[in-house]
């Protein structure tokens, strides 16, 4: 494989990855809120509780993958493996 298959699959594997990762945790959160927080808050105000549950997952998803991806970048060559994404033009000629 060349460096751009590697590249595209890469970032295809990362997406994956977060979106993986943002679901679990959704789920998790779902399932805490669901057994033992829902019960405690008043009915009208339950729908909040969703919605700050779904940024959560986000959020978790977000650092999970930053960190994930700073300890996989410490432990290969970028330069070797993967093309690079944005390619500096000279549009001075």
């Amino acid at each position: 494989m060349n460096k751009k298959v590697n590249t595209i699959l890469f970032i295809l594997g990362a997406t994956l990855f977060n979106v993986i990762v943002a679901v679990i945790s959704f789920i998790i959160f779902t399932a805490f809120y669901v057994n033992f927080i829902m019960k405690l808050i008043p009915e009208q105000g339950r729908a909040w509780g969703f919605i700050l549950i779904f940024l959560a997952s986000l959020a978790i998803s977000f650092i999970v993958y930053r960190v994930a991806l700073k300890f996989l970048l410490t432990k290969i060559q970028v330069d070797k493996y993967f093309d690079p994404l944005f390619v500096k033009s000279n549009m001075r000629k």
